[in-house]
């Protein structure tokens, strides 16, 4: 039975417009010297996850142009309709319901009765067994787009390297990380390296002005200059920065100094992630406001990061910065929440020069 064909109005993914080319150059390489493993990396929010799935529509596809998925075919319809034969994406259940999918096989069907996992578990890896052992429809390429590929734990790393230690025939497998050294060295090895640059500024700020998106340089800066994650950003946010950032530099500049408690009360709900995330960025600029360099990711603020850069010192702004990095590793399972959050508003406070 073939797959059903899906109406002419769906699109397939795309590669975005910063991708084409580097695309074209890959795709129309000789296809059945194809590596069998390609790590796509690059800086989180410029659409690595995009280009895996356009590329994997791309190689299914049984009339490209110039190495690019035609749209057109009954291949491209079916990558479509979600329901290819020759496609799987991998991925953490939290993350296909962020997509909007539900499971995809009865293990995660199973799995999603209890919290979403945030992982890649290992069950996920060993279902694709009888997939592999199928021919491939039509004669063509199988393809397995792995994303983020650094949810995998020890145990399916080790067991995707299993597989790609003697990887099946006519398959293909597209891991997509922000970044190489934190995933499985091993692993790194049997996949060749696809690194993908980040786009102008010209040209992202094009691409956020076709999106509609207002401010739309304050928003890439935000990101750091990834326009993907800007876009995603300006949908879900009323500022480019959150508000408990500018009620920090306000209290900072007053002289009562900074409430900790206060402070601490708003950061302990939300992801520590994201706000540790928000206060390296924050010291960045600070260091560059320090050195009279324009500020990088929130000009917005410009004023009141130099200000307050004028009266800190070089030394603590850098020891700061490398006690943050230190502790995103426990970042995502702080043991107390709030003694968490208020330890790292106490060492903002004291950077910043003053604490209530």
């Amino acid at each position: 039975m073939q797959p059903e064909t899906a109406p002419s109005d769906i699109a397939i993914p795309v590669f975005l417009p910063w991708q084409r080319e580097l695309a074209r150059q890959w795709l129309s390489r000789q296809q059945d010297r194809f590596a069998h493993a390609w790590l796509i990396h690059g800086l989180a929010g410029i659409g690595k996850r995009q280009f895996a799935l356009a590329a994997a529509a791309s190689l299914l596809c049984e009339a490209p142009a110039e190495g690019l998925a035609c749209g057109h075919c009954n291949a491209c319809r079916w990558v479509a309709a979600g329901n290819h034969p020759d496609l799987r994406r991998i991925r953490p259940d939290a993350v296909a319901l962020e997509e909007g999918e539900g499971a995809e096989d009865d293990t995660q069907k199973a799995a999603a009765k209890k919290a979403p996992s945030k992982e890649i578990r290992v069950e996920q890896l060993r279902s694709l067994g009888d997939w592999f052992n199928t021919a491939t429809h039509r004669g063509g390429w199988r393809v397995a787009v792995i994303y983020p590929a650094s949810a995998m734990n020890v145990i399916s790393a080790n067991a995707l390297l299993k597989v790609l230690e003697e990887p099946p025939e006519h398959t293909v497998f597209l891991l997509v990380a922000d970044a190489p050294d934190r995933l499985l060295p091993t692993l790194v090895s049997r996949c060749r390296r696809l690194p993908l640059p980040t786009p102008p500024e010209k040209e992202s700020l094009a691409w956020l002005g076709e999106h509609g998106v207002a401010r739309a340089a304050q928003w890439l800066a935000a990101a750091g200059g990834a326009p993907v994650q800007a876009l995603q950003q300006a949908g879900t946010q009323d500022a480019p920065y959150p508000a408990w950032l500018e009620i920090l530099l306000d209290q900072a500049a007053a002289a009562d100094g900074v409430n900790v408690a206060s402070m601490a009360d708003q950061l302990e709900p939300q992801d520590p992630a994201i706000w540790i995330d928000t206060l390296q960025r924050l010291l960045t600029d600070m260091a560059l406001a320090a050195s009279g360099v324009k500020v990088r990711y929130y000009p917005a603020l410009q004023s009141k990061i130099a200000a307050l850069a004028q009266r800190s010192s070089p030394q603590a702004l850098a020891q700061s910065s490398k006690w943050l990095t230190s502790q995103r590793a426990i970042a995502s399972h702080p043991l107390n929440a709030k003694l968490f959050s208020h330890a790292f508003i106490q060492r903002m406070a004291t950077v910043l020069g003053r604490a209530a």
